[in-house]
Parts: structure tokens; C-alpha cells; sequence
């Protein structure tokens, strides 16, 4: 097993977030069927992680920018920097909407609108933000979702404060075409047609997340100012922990299987240079003929 080939193509970035998102979803699945008596501030723990690794990679990546300015001349180290900054900037403003929402869901002294003005502003912002990453070649998985799904955070802000009195199904038609299954059960979950736990309605989802995170070991590599790498993952591990490098050094393959075929003749040897050029030099004899002229 080639270990370096493993996590050429790794994105530990999505890899983070998908864990994140799948653990909190769970978390929150059985907070809603009440198996967990957390406080909801314990249940957006790994949201929270998520964030906390985001700025503290950012902060490292800003702090190895102003220090080691000869840095900046690595290839399109302009552009990774400041596609950190542009993410970082989305992820706060982001950061401020999870606090509004798990307030509200602790507390609820806020109104719906007004917890998911930052997620609107984030989607009108995000439009820019893809337009910018489409010109230099950067992905933009985060701001392309925001941008899509405007309509559905309107939606669901108006539905949550009660403005409209839609059916769920119809709250959530921006998002049929995206996740159908999912939202088929989790609307009918909301509208008390159906009997099935929390737990069980968002566990499509489950599925969803544990294969975006197979799919991080086959995506484009992270942004290399991300906690001051300036490198791929796998480059920035084996430099970190050099005891790894023997390990990935190594390749196992299946040994061969035995026939009774017999064994083949050696070939013969090649002949050698001052041979070949002696032969190239011979050339054909031929008896001189002599034709008499006649008389």
C-alpha cells in the first residue's frame, strides 16, 4: 500500500467539515428526539470546532505571510492568500448566523428573520465570491450553496416565524432537485405526517456526508496558506512527522505465481560496439573482370 498516493489528492479541509457536519447533525437528531438532554450550546460542538480550526489556520497563515516575506514569490501564493482571506471573511459572517440560531433555539428571544440576516447577506456576497474563484481557478463549494439556496433562506425564515403558512413541502421546493429524499421525509416529519424519529428522517444525510468524505481523498488539494503549510497535505505530514517517510517508502505488491511452463533459453549476449562497428565497415569482394577489346 502506497501511502503517498493515498493523500496526494487528500483535502483535509473538506474532510474536517463533513465530519463536523455529520456529527452535529446527529447530535441534533437526538437532541430533537429528546435521547439527549444537552444544552443546545453542547450540541453545536463540533460547529464550533469547525470554526475554531478555520481561524486558527487562517491566524497561523497571516502570521507566516507578515513574517517570511519572501514567501510571497512561490507561484500564486497571491491568490491562495487571498482566497484564505475571502474564506475566512464567509466563515465569520457565517459563524455569527450559528450563533443567532443556537440562541434562538436556547433561548428564543430572537426572531427567524433576523437569525438568518447574516446567511442572506453571506448568499449575495457568495455570488461575487464564485465569480472571483471561477476567474482564478479556485473552488468555491461553501459560497456556490449560499448563492444557490438565497430563495430557501428566505423561506425558511418566513415559514419559522410564522409570516407564511405554506406546508413544509412547499417551504423546501428550492431543495427537491439537491436532496429529494431527504427532504420528502423531513417535511413530512414537520408537517406530523409521519412517525419516523428525527433520527431516522435526517439519516439520508448520514450517507450524503460519509461519502463527501471518501470523495476528500480524490479532490482538488486545500489552499496551501492554510496554518502556513505552502504545501499539499501530504508534503506537510511527512515534513512533519519524518518517521512516516519509511513507512511510505514502501509498496507492497502480490508475488507472482509459479507455472510449470519450462524455463526459457538465455538470450544471447549483445554484441559489442567495436563489432558492430567492424561489420558496418566490410564490404563485398568481387573478382576483377578484365573484357578484351577486339582487334
Amino acid at each position: 500500500m502506497d501511502v503517498h498516493r493515498v493523500f496526494q489528492d487528500f483535502n483535509p479541509c473538506k474532510f474536517t467539515v463533513h465530519c463536523c457536519l455529520l456529527t452535529f447533525t446527529a447530535l441534533l437528531a437526538l437532541r430533537l428526539d429528546g435521547q439527549l438532554s444537552w444544552n443546545y450550546w453542547a450540541v453545536f460542538s463540533p460547529i464550533w470546532l469547525w470554526n475554531a480550526l478555520v481561524v486558527l489556520g487562517a491566524a497561523v497563515g497571516i502570521g507566516v505571510w507578515l513574517r517570511y516575506p519572501h514567501f510571497r514569490m512561490e507561484g500564486d501564493a497571491y491568490v491562495h492568500f487571498k482566497a484564505m482571506l475571502i474564506s475566512l471573511a464567509v466563515h465569520l459572517v457565517l459563524l455569527m448566523f450559528e450563533l443567532l440560531v443556537c440562541d434562538r433555539l436556547q433561548s428564543g428571544r430572537h426572531m427567524w428573520i433576523l437569525v438568518f440576516v447574516p446567511l442572506i447577506f453571506i448568499s449575495i456576497l457568495s455570488i461575487v465570491v464564485c465569480v472571483w474563484a471561477v476567474k482564478h481557478d479556485r473552488s468555491c463549494e461553501l459560497e456556490l450553496v449560499c448563492a444557490v439556496n438565497i430563495l430557501q433562506f428566505i423561506f425558511l425564515a418566513l415559514r419559522l416565524d410564522g409570516f407564511v403558512l405554506w406546508s413544509w413541502e412547499v417551504v423546501f421546493v428550492p431543495l427537491w432537485i439537491v436532496l429529494c429524499l431527504s427532504v420528502v421525509l423531513l417535511a413530512n416529519k414537520l408537517d406530523d405526517l409521519s412517525t419516523l424519529s428525527y433520527f431516522a428522517t435526517v439519516s439520508p444525510l448520514f450517507v450524503t456526508f460519509l461519502t463527501l468524505m471518501l470523495m476528500s481523498f480524490s479532490s482538488k488539494p486545500n489552499n496551501h496558506w492554510w496554518f502556513g503549510m505552502r504545501c499539499d497535505f501530504c508534503t506537510f505530514l511527512l515534513d512533519t512527522c519524518p518517521c512516516l517517510r519509511e513507512y511510505c517508502n514502501i509498496s507492497y505488491h502480490a508475488p507472482e505465481r509459479r507455472t510449470s511452463s519450462p524455463p526459457q533459453q538465455p538470450a544471447p549476449p549483445p554484441a559489442t560496439a567495436a563489432a558492430a562497428a567492424a561489420k558496418k565497415k566490410e564490404k563485398p569482394l568481387a573478382p576483377v573482370m578484365v573484357i578484351d577489346m577486339p582487334d
